[in-house]
C-alpha cells in the first residue's frame, strides 16, 4: 500500500440487517455510501482489505472530460461540481484543484483525433479548445517538444487518491454508514429469486439490496454467480517525485508520458504509452470482445504470458458461502511495478521538459485496473438477480468521476431519479 494513504478506523462488529449492502471500499463503493447515509438510508459497506488500498489509491488523481466519451461526460460534469463541494462536505482538504488538463499531439493523426474527440462533445457546453505549439509553451513553457499543437480543458483538475477515498468513508461513517474492513463479502444470499443479504467470512447479513463496486475483483464475484462480465485486467506503473520546481499546474499528457502537480510539490508521473498487459485465462475466454480496442490500441499495450498467467490460473473461479474465498486469499493485490516503464516515463518526461532531469523519485506504485470493451463502466441493475446492482469497469477514469458515479449508482440502488442518463452504462450493452 502506498506510504501517503489515509487510514480509516472502523467497527468489527458485524450488523445482523440493513437496507444496502456495498461490497467494495474504494471511491465508488465510499461515496455511494456517503450519498445513501446522507439520504438516512442504512447502509453497510464491506472491504476485503483496508479502505481505497487497490487502484482508488494508485490512480493519476486525474478530473477531467477531456477525451472522454461524449456520452460519458455528463457524469464528468456533474463530478466537477460535487468535487468542487467535496472539502466543505468532508471536512478536510482532498486536493481538489481546477488547474486545467492538456494533452499534446506529436503527429497530424493525434491532432486529428483531438479535434474529432472535440468535434462530438460540441454540444455539451465544454470548455476545451485546440491549442497551437506556441499557445503549449506559453502555457508551460520551458519545454523542448516539437508538437503539432493539443488539446485543453481549463475546468479539468485533479485530487489526491491517496486522500479522497478515505476523507469520504470518514464522512459517511459519520453520517451513520457503517464500514467494516478486513471483511470480504463471499456470495449473496438468494430467497425466493431475489437476493436478501450477504454472506461473508464472519458471517451472513440480511439485506434489501446490494451494489457491487469491487474494481477488478468485480468480475470474479459476478461469475461464481453465473453472471459474466466482460473486463480484462492491465496494470498501470507509476511514480511520484520529491518536492521539486516544475513548468505549470496544468497536468499534461504526451504520447508518452504524463505528469501533474502533487500536492507536496512534486510531480505523479507515468509513461502515457505504456501499460502491461500480462495474459490470463480471461484473455483467452473473453479477448475477442475486446478486439476494437486491440485493433487501436495494440502499441500501448506490454503483453506478456508468464507466472502472472499461473497465478491467476491458481485462483478460484468457483466457491459456495462456506468455503474460504478467493477474496480473504488476496486482501491487497499488489502489482509488479515496471521499472523499466518509469524509467522511459521520467526521460521522455525530461526531454520535453528538460526541469524534469534534476526529478527524484519518492515513490512508485503499480495498480491494476479493470477495462471494458468500450472503456466506459457498467452502473447498472443485474436483471437476472433482483436485487443487485454494480457500478465497476471504470477503465482507469474511476477517480475522476467517482464521487458522481457513486450517486448514480445509489440512485440506481433506491429506484430514485438519476443524477444522469444511466443508458451509456447499462450492462446489458453487452
Amino acid at each position: 500500500m502506498l506510504k501517503e494513504l489515509v487510514k480509516v478506523t472502523t467497527i468489527n462488529t458485524m450488523p445482523k440487517s440493513t437496507s444496502v449492502v456495498i461490497i467494495g471500499g474504494g471511491i465508488i463503493g465510499v461515496s455511494a455510501a456517503l450519498a445513501l447515509s446522507e439520504r438516512n438510508i442504512p447502509v453497510v459497506l464491506l472491504e476485503k482489505g483496508q479502505i481505497a488500498c487497490e487502484q482508488s489509491s494508485r490512480n493519476l488523481g486525474w478530473i477531467r472530460k477531456t477525451n472522454r466519451h461524449a456520452n460519458d461526460i455528463p457524469l464528468a460534469q456533474e463530478a466537477d461540481r460535487i468535487w468542487a463541494q467535496m472539502s466543505d462536505r468532508v471536512g478536510v482538504d482532498v486536493g481538489y484543484r481546477q488547474t486545467g488538463i492538456m494533452f499534446l499531439a506529436e503527429t497530424d493523426e493525434q491532432m486529428a483525433m483531438y479535434e474529432q474527440w472535440l468535434n462530438s462533445a460540441s454540444e455539451l457546453n465544454l470548455d476545451s479548445r485546440i491549442l497551437s505549439a506556441k499557445e503549449i509553451d506559453q502555457y508551460v513553457p520551458g519545454g523542448k517538444g516539437s508538437w503539432k499543437g493539443g488539446v485543453y480543458t481549463p475546468s479539468d483538475g485533479r485530487g489526491e487518491p491517496t486522500i479522497a477515498a478515505s476523507e469520504i468513508a470518514n464522512t459517511a461513517i459519520k453520517k451513520g454508514a457503517t464500514i467494516i474492513q478486513n471483511c470480504a463479502v463471499r456470495t449473496l444470499s438468494m430467497t425466493a429469486g431475489k437476493v436478501s443479504g450477504v454472506h461473508t467470512e464472519n458471517g451472513e447479513i440480511r439485506c434489501d439490496q446490494v451494489l457491487l463496486a469491487g474494481g477488478a475483483w468485480s468480475r470474479r464475484f459476478l461469475g461464481n454467480l453465473g453472471v459474466s462480465l466482460p473486463t480484462l485486467p492491465v496494470i498501470a506503473s507509476v511514480l511520484r517525485t520529491k518536492p521539486m520546481s516544475g513548468p505549470t499546474e496544468i497536468a499534461v499528457g504526451g504520447p508518452d508520458f504524463s505528469f501533474r502537480k502533487h500536492q507536496d510539490g512534486g510531480f505523479i508521473i507515468m509513461q502515457r504509452g505504456k501499460v502491461d498487459a500480462p495474459l490470463t485465462l480471461d484473455h483467452l475466454k473473453i479477448g475477442l470482445q475486446f478486439k476494437e480496442q486491440l485493433r487501436f490500441g495494440k502499441d500501448a499495450l506490454n503483453i506478456s504470458f508468464g507466472k502472472s498467467f499461473f497465478e491467476d490460473l491458481a485462483i478460484a473461479r468457483s466457491w459456495h458461502a462456506t468455503i474460504r474465498s478467493p477474496f480473504e486469499d488476496i486482501r491487497v493485490k499488489e502489482p509488479e511495478i515496471n521499472h523499466g516503464l518509469l524509467k522511459d516515463a521520467l526521460k521522455n518526461t525530461s526531454n520535453a521538459w528538460p526541469i524534469f532531469k534534476n526529478a527524484e523519485i519518492d515513490e512508485s506504485w503499480a495498480g491494476l485496473i479493470d477495462v471494458t470493451p468500450d472503456s466506459t463502466p457498467v452502473i447498472d441493475r443485474i436483471q437476472t438477480i433482483p436485487g443487485l446492482s454494480v457500478a465497476t469497469g471504470f477503465s482507469g477514469h474511476g477517480f475522476g468521476t467517482g464521487p458522481a458515479a457513486g450517486q448514480l449508482a445509489a440512485d440506481i440502488v433506491m429506484n430514485t431519479i438519476p443524477l444522469v442518463d444511466p443508458s451509456p452504462y447499462r450492462f446489458d450493452r453487452f
